[in-house]
């Protein structure tokens, strides 16, 4: 009998790499042998490879079955490649054409009796199955919405192994009528997820080519996992309750100024001040301002939610910059990432790429936990290396910190004297070490507002959707300024092209020249205040920073000191 061969794909991270799946099945004593450096879970699929023949009512080939996974040297795990084993296995043994299953890709974990059951990062595999020029991809049913995100992807949604064979038998599938691009099909599955469980379609019409992907088969609601992208209502929640809203934070509005800073430029941001002032009602407002993602940054952020199994029911495609707030409790790879068995998985830091990390109460936070954000924070990426390799994963997000003065909390409150000792409070701030805080461009001040000016500042607020606004115009206006360059936020251009390509004059740079001279301000937090400044040109509408705005920017970056 001949050698079959298939495809599948192995995740490192976000990135899929493309695996040739080869079975032979040939004279010898009677076994079932796997090779190509696997993990304890490909092992172990030979059992439910040929349990799910069997009781899918096809012959188990009584031979020698080899089954070997190529590049032999790259590490594979997990459960995606049952389906392509036992398609090539049924293609050695002569079940369904070997020349049908070479081309297509076939993802899936299988159950015993024959069901194809959904995985994670079905889109990270199917934008690597684009790249490498596949055109046909067999997913399970309930992932069929995610892989059908990608461009000129022709997906083929399965429930069973039989039904599948069926189809590789005959090359005749119902299918249905085809999703003309990720938006729209991204605005169902959400419509098919408020309406309950979509009704699984037996039949549907003939496939016509669409623009971005052609849907064939049965129609299922996509996605799995809860909605990590908080906070609710238009901004990312859930849909039906009314979202938070900016205007909802009165008596702060130094608070509410620094986070359209943040939200235009993609700035940092620390809050310091008692409970109960506000710092987590603000930093929950903060997607609120942000806009929608692109296209390829909304796929780039669905793929790290698709590997990590947390994109919401019914949501293959999250359109909302995502915001995590993990305890103060989480270990190091619950927020850097991590895992055991060689199975690595992304952590808060990767979750929130694109969108809003808040900790909040920071200095409860273990310090390895914090000094761990300064790499990400740097570099927009996150490494984690184990000893079967290194993984890495995207991580560009806009930190906030929230800190109580104190570790009562009481300093500077009336009429709740603080029982804190001066050194007790210099070591509980003293936890935010000082390099992670020269990461952050803006430090403020949040006190408790009293009831004159929480009444007075009611006259004062404004909507989400009126501070999204300017931050709109705001970002447009650097966008058409960073063009032709890899930036497009004043929170990602070098120091060098600070310097370099967008020096300010001599004037402008008094007040920071000041701060060098005494020590207040260090390197690293020149170049933080430059892009502040840049910010509050962007949102005053000018061309390019005065004295004014950098001088507004250092008492930002001086703010709590």
């Amino acid at each position: 009998m001949p050698v079959a061969r298939t495809h599948c794909v192995c995740l490192l991270g976000v990135t899929g790499r493309l695996v040739e799946v080869e079975a032979d099945v040939g004279p010898g004593i009677a076994g079932t042998h796997f090779i190509g450096l696997l993990d304890t879970a490909i092992s172990e699929a030979r059992g439910r490879v040929r349990s799910a023949l069997i009781n899918s009512r096809f012959a188990w080939p009584d031979a020698r079955v080899t089954v070997s996974l190529f590049p032999a040297s790259l590490p594979k795990r997990g459960s995606i490649f049952d389906l392509a084993i036992a398609i090539a296995v049924l293609g050695a043994a002569g079940a369904v054409p070997a020349q049908r299953i070479a081309a297509p890709m076939f993802l899936g974990e299988l159950g015993l009796d024959g069901r194809v059951r959904p995985i994670r990062g079905v889109l990270p595999a199917a934008l690597a199955a684009a790249e490498a020029g596949v055109r046909t991809v067999v997913v399970p049913a309930l992932n069929a919405a995610e892989a059908a995100l990608v461009p000129d992807l022709t997906v083929v949604p399965v429930a069973t192994l039989g039904e599948l064979v069926g189809w590789l038998r005959s090359g005749d599938l119902h299918r249905l009528p085809v999703v003309d691009d990720a938006a729209s099909l991204s605005q169902d599955a959400e419509h098919a997820g408020q309406a309950g469980h979509a009704e699984r379609t037996e039949q549907g019409e003939p496939a016509r080519q669409g623009g971005h992907a052609e849907y064939v088969g049965h129609s299922q609601q996509g996605g799995h996992g809860e909605d990590a992208s908080r906070p609710a209502g238009p901004y990312g929640g859930d849909r039906g309750t009314p979202g938070p809203d900016l205007c909802d934070v009165a008596g702060q509005p130094i608070g509410r100024k620094a986070l359209e800073v943040c939200a235009a430029g993609g700035h940092n941001l620390w809050m310091l001040g008692p409970p109960g002032s506000g710092k987590t009602m603000l930093a929950e407002r903060l997607p609120t301002l942000l806009p929608p993602l692109d296209q390829e940054k909304a796929l780039e952020v669905s793929a790290i939610h698709s590997v990590a199994g947390t994109l919401p029911p019914g949501r293959p495609l999250l359109t909302r910059p995502p915001f995590m707030a993990p305890h103060h409790s989480a270990t190091m790879a619950a927020v850097v990432g991590g895992g055991s068995g060689g199975v690595v998985r992304p952590g808060a830091v990767s979750l929130a790429h694109r969108g809003v990390l808040f900790l909040d109460e920071a200095p409860e936070f273990a310090t390895t936990v914090l000094d761990s954000l300064r790499q990400p924070l740097e570099s927009g990426t996150v490494t984690i290396a184990r000893a079967v390799g290194a993984v890495t994963f995207p991580a560009r997000f806009m930190l906030v910190l929230a800190a109580n003065p104190c570790p009562c909390g009481l300093q500077g409150t009336i009429g709740h004297p603080c029982k804190c000792t001066p050194a007790g409070r210099r070591r509980y701030l003293d936890r935010l070490s000082g390099p992670l805080l020269d990461r952050v461009d803006m430090k403020v001040k949040i006190g408790r507002a009293t009831r004159a000016e929480l009444l007075a500042d009611r006259h004062f607020v404004e909507t989400s959707a009126t501070v999204a606004g300017r931050v709109r115009l705001a970002r447009e206006r650097a966008a058409r300024r960073l063009a032709g360059t890899p930036w497009r936020t004043n929170a990602e251009v070098s120091s060098s092209a600070l310097h370099r390509d967008f020096r300010l004059p001599d004037a402008a740079m008094a007040p920071l020249h000041r701060g060098l001279d005494v020590g207040t301000l260090s390197a690293r937090g020149l170049d933080r205040v430059l892009r502040v400044s840049w910010t509050l040109a962007d949102l005053a509408c000018k061309d390019r920073p005065g004295q004014a705005e950098t001088s507004a920017a250092l008492a930002l970056w001086l703010g709590v000191d």
